[in-house]
């Protein structure tokens, strides 16, 4: 591989207008002084084009969300952790919609202006989206954190949940494009402080269940001073002052309510600092297992038992802990086959110097961390990642790797050498089981935090959608060029939940999962995307749906969204 002339990567802000030569995404967060400023060496950036390109088209496309924190001096926790976005077709109009979870003022965490709404935007085709908030009755209360979409009454039109500091709302979709808060009649409790959740049929009985992740048992009365006291410099505190809860089970009992379940399922007798949450089966059993990130303490793997309990199986399965056997700052998840060996894998972002770790599946219900061997352990040792998929960006039937980035403490380059606002990454799969960071231009560094993929106009290439607190949205249009054919699979089930949230489908060495589950505080639902690189047509696409029910299909013609329903 040959490289542009430097090769030197600085991180930081420059010092008194003096200029180095920087990569263009880095080059645009030189200041005229700072504190320090760290450069390194390699790796370098490829001299031909990148493979994957990306143009942010939110303005332009009438997204002019901005996600508001509410920034005070006492840092409170809940601060930082805000912003996530739902990617999901609320009008069922065959295009894919925006939502975003939105802040409150603090310290009444009331949304007491328009500002603090959360926010739906209507693609109307063309990169043209219309905010339709309020007309759909989704500006919702309090300081949200996560969204969830999916059909978990079955009528074809999908709903939506919305989780947050002590304050969690169920929208039911009606099918005139408005929502009905069906909270207090659902019986899903607000007592804790949810940071994410996830639609899945945990007893495959047709029926979408709720996982809610649970972050720790905080108050705004939470009034600790961390760090620099001789300075009287003030940052968010470690999250080891902070208690562990335990996460929440709701079973779906079919007539529009739901039962907790998180103690007789073995669920509530563990206790985290939950942050991601991702689903999948990685054992191959047909039951779908859960995956939660925890902040500075082991992940949780629940493995699905199917009697309607499950069992903590991290830390025999290889997933609780990278091999140095520390706890990081985990935060967001996918749990998707990244080397096409069938077998559905886990990856995890985390802070600055903590590397990305990512969990190879070896079959048989265990793992191997393969960041270093993947290439990801000096590449995203640089990043502090929030939300994370594991997408084929180009088209090549390979999953990259993208993280959305930004630190956590925004006065971090006070106290080390890091930064608070960061540029995104993907990490390009150079199919021979490793990553190559991609130059990938993704303008401007901020605070980045949820994000949400789709393919918004169409072309096959999956978009990515970001929020940023207190900044912009962005809107990356997928502008890879390439020859490289796709295919796109919009599930129905009949036997199965009706958005088929758990199916498997394969081509080939590939296997990809229906899930709205993934990133961090984030949701996706547009269907099962496959790149088929110079394939124009699938000889064999199989489904297994949750039900247990396979079925193939033959034949299929490449560069198409392929609508699916399963026999009865």
């Amino acid at each position: 591989m040959t490289c542009q002339p430097t090769t030197v990567r600085c991180y930081g802000l420059a010092v008194h207008g003096h200029s180095w030569a920087l990569p263009a995404a880095v080059a645009r967060t030189v200041a005229k002084s700072a504190l320090w400023v760290l450069c390194l060496i390699g790796p370098c950036w490829p001299a031909e084009a990148p493979s994957i390109r990306f143009r942010d088209v939110a303005a332009s496309a009438g997204i002019p969300f901005v996600l508001e924190n509410s920034p005070t001096p006492d840092k409170h926790m809940i601060e930082t952790m805000a912003g996530g976005v739902a990617a999901f077709d609320f009008d069922g109009d065959g295009r894919t919609d925006i939502f975003f979870t939105n802040g409150a003022a603090l310290p009444s965490l009331q949304k007491d202006s328009p500002r603090y709404f959360n926010r739906l935007y209507r693609n109307e085709g063309g990169w043209k989206f219309r905010d339709v908030t309020e007309s759909a009755g989704v500006a919702g209360a309090g300081y949200a954190m996560a969204a969830a979409a999916g059909d978990y009454n079955n009528d074809g039109h999908i709903d939506l949940f919305v989780a947050g500091y002590r304050h969690n709302i169920l929208y039911r979709n009606r099918g005139d494009g408005t929502f009905e808060d069906v909270t207090a009649k659902s019986g899903i409790s607000s007592n804790e402080w949810a940071v994410a959740a996830g639609w899945f049929d945990f007893d495959n009985d047709g029926l979408l269940d709720l996982f809610v992740v649970n972050y720790a048992d905080w108050s705004l009365d939470f009034n600790r001073f961390c760090g620099d006291s001789d300075r009287n410099i003030r940052v968010y505190c470690h999250p080891r002052y902070l208690t562990p809860i335990a996460n929440r089970l709701y079973h779906n009992r079919g007539d529009g309510t739901f039962e907790d379940v998180s103690v007789k399922s073995g669920i509530a007798a563990f206790k985290g600092r939950g942050m991601g949450l991702a689903f999948g089966d990685y054992d191959g059993d047909g039951k779908p297992d859960v995956f939660v990130t925890n902040d500075k303490l082991p992940n949780s793997l629940f493995h699905n038992l199917g009697n309607g309990k499950f069992e903590e199986v991290a830390l025999e399965a290889g997933v609780a802990l990278p091999d140095h056997g520390k706890a990081v700052s985990s935060m967001g998840a996918d749990f998707r086959d990244y080397d096409n060996d069938g077998l559905p894998d886990i990856a995890t972002t985390a802070l600055h110097g903590e590397t990305f770790p990512l969990f190879r599946n070896l079959g048989h219900g265990t793992f191997a961390e393969v960041t270093s061997a993947t290439r990801l352990a000096r590449t995203s040792t640089l990043h502090t990642g929030w939300s994370v998929g594991l997408i084929d960006f180009n088209n090549d039937g390979w999953k990259d790797f993208f993280s959305s980035n930004a630190d956590v403490n925004d006065l971090v380059a006070m106290f080390e050498p890091a930064v608070y606002k960061q540029a995104n990454t993907v990490f390009e799969n150079t199919r021979d089981g490793k990553f190559s960071e991609s130059a990938v231009d993704f303008g401007l560094p901020q605070a980045h935090r949820g994000s949400a993929f789709a393919d918004f106009d169409g072309d096959g290439k999956i978009d990515i959608v970001i929020s940023s607190l207190g900044g912009p949205a962005e809107l990356w249009r997928n502008e890879s060029a390439n020859s490289n054919h796709w295919l796109i699979l919009k599930l129905t089930g009949t036997r199965s939940n009706r958005d088929g949230i758990g199916a498997e489908v394969r081509i080939g060495s590939q296997m990809n999962a229906m899930s709205s589950a993934v990133g961090y505080a984030s949701s996706s639902l547009f269907g099962v995307h496959f790149g088929l690189g110079a394939l124009t047509v699938v000889p064999r696409v199989e489904i297994r749906w949750p039900s247990g029910q396979r079925q193939i299909l033959e034949n299929v013609q490449s560069d198409q969204v392929l609508r699916v329903v399963e026999p009865r």
